[in-house]
């Protein structure tokens, strides 16, 4: 075995130790031995860049999408979002009325941990909260005006660092071991967990697709997907919120995805994102 195997070996070796079942070690710890097992996988790779996905760690499609993002294709859907973000509700008021800093440069700090309700919120249901707030009608949580308005906020947050934050808090720590089990269950009738795809087999091909690791991953969402396009209507066709992704991966190993906004999504999110804290956001991002 060389040195560079030695080393992989090892850290897959740490990371395993600390995650083989319930939280053992800090929040923090956990998210170290994470970014470390990626870093190590991968070490061609800046950490910055695994906000780009399989682009950050394949020479050859990154040529190809810097290429396409010199045009990109979710640029009218962002204006689209930005226009309903800015459109006043039927009262006069907005969604800059119910987030800090008037919902600029704020998806950083999504999911957060609630903690007078003892939930974690992601930043659709935030949205959707607003509408309610202001007599609208909640929007439909996958895909269409509500991703737009939440990949219109997630640009305008490009650049900011993702800050999750998991509080000494028993119920914030039950909802981060929660996501963690979802991550590493295997489930379908393929019997694979989420880690089988983007952390055992990251950088390795799965039916002609290259699969990406989960660190960063969440950074660029909403995103704008091909394949979305090619089934979706209109310029708002390609986006989807990562609940729409977190479902299709489960169809993908033959496993009834989840409700979107439900409790094991939400902990899935939070868990994944906090993995990924200190990279920046990069949304939308443009995906196969």
């Amino acid at each position: 075995m060389n040195m560079k195997k030695t080393a992989l070996f090892a850290a897959a070796l740490t990371f395993l130790s600390i995650n083989s079942g319930a939280l053992q070690a800090s929040p923090e710890a956990e998210m170290k031995a994470f970014q470390s097992y990626y870093q190590q996988r991968f070490p061609d790779t800046t950490f910055q860049d695994f906000s780009n996905g399989i682009y950050g760690i394949d020479k050859v499609r990154r040529v190809e999408w810097e290429s396409i993002e010199e045009f990109a294709p979710y640029e009218i859907g962002l204006d689209i979002g930005k226009d309903l973000f800015e459109k006043p509700f039927a009262n006069g008021k907005t969604y800059a009325s119910c987030f800090p800093n008037g919902g600029i440069g704020i998806r950083q700090n999504y999911p957060y941990f609630d903690a007078k309700s003892g939930t974690v919120r992601t930043l659709e249901q935030d949205i959707n909260a607003c509408r309610s707030h202001n007599g609208e009608k909640p929007l439909k949580w996958k895909k269409n005006k509500i991703a737009a308005i939440s990949a219109y906020m997630s640009y305008t947050s490009r650049g900011n660092k993702l800050a999750i934050k998991v509080p000494n808090d028993p119920r914030a720590l039950a909802i981060l071991e929660r996501g963690k089990q979802n991550f590493f269950a295997k489930r379908g009738q393929l019997n694979m967990s989420c880690a089988d795809c983007h952390m055992y087999n990251a950088g390795n091909m799965a039916r002609g697709n290259l699969l990406s690791p989960a660190l960063g991953n969440l950074s660029h969402f909403p995103v704008y997907r091909k394949k979305w396009e090619s089934k979706g209507k209109g310029d708002l066709g390609g986006f989807g919120t990562v609940h729409r992704r977190f479902g299709g991966c489960n169809k993908q190993v033959r496993f009834k995805p989840l409700k979107a906004q439900s409790d094991e999504y939400k902990a899935l999110e939070y868990y994944l994102t906090y993995m990924s804290n200190g990279i920046e956001v990069n949304g939308p991002g443009m995906r196969q």
